[in-house]
């Protein structure tokens, strides 16, 4: 999953009936342990984040070639 700041990243749930949660990418942490980002939620809050192997995925804010 490549990212970049200003992207939007979305975590889908896996509860019926809850929303997926999106957030915009203020951030790119790199680590030993994977790559983490400090989002902030579309509920204003803001937070750190290392998603799991197909828990997210990511939206590009660059606009697609014509």
């Amino acid at each position: 999953m490549t990212a970049k700041v200003g992207d939007r990243i979305i975590v889908e749930t896996e509860k019926v009936g809850q929303r997926d949660r999106s957030g915009e990418i203020l951030e790119i942490i790199d680590s030993p342990y994977g790559v983490g980002y400090r989002v902030l939620w579309e509920d204003g809050h803001e937070s750190t984040f290392r998603p799991s192997a197909g828990s997210a995925r990511i939206e590009s804010r660059e606009p697609h070639p014509a």
